[in-house]
């Protein structure tokens, strides 16, 4: 460890348990434990699980008290294709050129010129390929194998990623109007019924995302990353379609966010999210996180449990 890492180690809260948690120190405790820690280390708060109140407080809840067997078929990427096909549709779906257990076996050569390489199992094991000629196998290697060797529940203790098989899937490379980048598209519904949309861009570069409401009116809050309010995103022409499928797709959960693409006024699907920054992000102004939480009534289940453990 450089010696200012390890002056920041020393002095730095939040880094000092980043570290530890990379190097799994913290696996010896339950998942409460765990996210009382880790959310007060992150927000300098207690976590209150008796009465939650901000959506990353009720996120944290959930991860605790909904354990849906549903979910787990859901955040895995190659699993969800088939689910999410079955409800809104083939068309919609990015297409797959192969999935593999290990980087060794990734046939290159029947790749095509350009194509996305991402872990099934996880969040940032991703490889862009704009160009095979000049892919650096080494370094994608070293990321992939880096994500297959993890088990991503750990990190934030989302019980649904726990027993996935971590594997590669290679997809179709894809761009918007950009010509650089696929805007996300995130759309979160609580109750089945889509409230926000945030849209990620510039993700390779100074990542930012704006929030919009569902009729696309700007929302003057950030959630982890910087917002833009100079930057004019357009109301996508398939944003109704988008909804529809959001809302189709959201209808047997509580609360997830449904991730779409659009490329030539067509919408793909991305991914689903069941808590969105692992619960841990940071909002401005703070309030907006209260909002959300109001978003996300767990009343009746909070009283269940409670009544279950009189």
């Amino acid at each position: 460890m450089q010696m200012k890492h390890l002056i920041q180690y020393f002095i730095d809260p939040e880094y000092r348990f980043a570290v530890n948690d990379a190097h799994e120190l913290y696996k010896g405790l339950d998942d409460e434990s765990y996210l009382k820690k880790k959310y007060y280390v992150r927000f300098k708060k207690q976590l209150n699980l008796d009465n939650p109140v901000t959506y990353n407080e009720k996120l944290q809840w959930l991860k605790i008290n909904d354990h849906n067997p549903a979910y787990c078929q859901m955040v895995d990427k190659i699993e969800a294709k088939k689910v999410v096909a079955g409800i809104i549709g083939e068309e919609h779906i990015i297409p797959t050129l192969g999935v593999w257990n290990n980087f060794d076996e990734i046939d290159f050569m029947s790749l095509p010129d350009q194509f996305v390489l991402k872990c099934s199992h996880d969040s940032g094991g991703v490889v862009v390929c704009k160009d095979k000629t000049s892919l650096d196998s080494q370094k994608a290697r070293k990321k992939l194998e880096k994500s297959l060797s993890q088990n991503y529940y750990w990190h934030g203790r989302e019980w649904p990623y726990k027993s996935i098989k971590p594997r590669i899937l290679a997809e179709k490379y894809m761009e918007d109007e950009s010509g650089y980048e696929l805007k996300d598209y995130k759309i979160f519904c609580f109750h089945g019924e889509p409230k926000m949309i945030q849209v990620d861009y510039d993700r390779f570069t100074s990542h930012k995302r704006n929030l919009y409401t569902v009729d696309w009116q700007y929302i003057d809050a950030s959630i982890q990353y910087p917002t833009d309010s100079t930057r004019i995103i357009p109301k996508p022409q398939v944003l109704d379609e988008m909804l529809l499928m959001a809302k189709q797709l959201s209808k047997r959960y509580i609360h997830v966010r449904t991730d779409f693409y659009c490329i030539n006024e067509k919408v793909y699907f991305g991914e689903m999210t069941f808590y969105h920054e692992s619960g841990f992000a940071k909002f401005q102004p703070e309030s907006f996180g209260v909002t959300m939480g109001n978003w996300l009534d767990l009343s009746g289940m909070i009283s269940q449990k409670k009544s279950s453990e009189k």
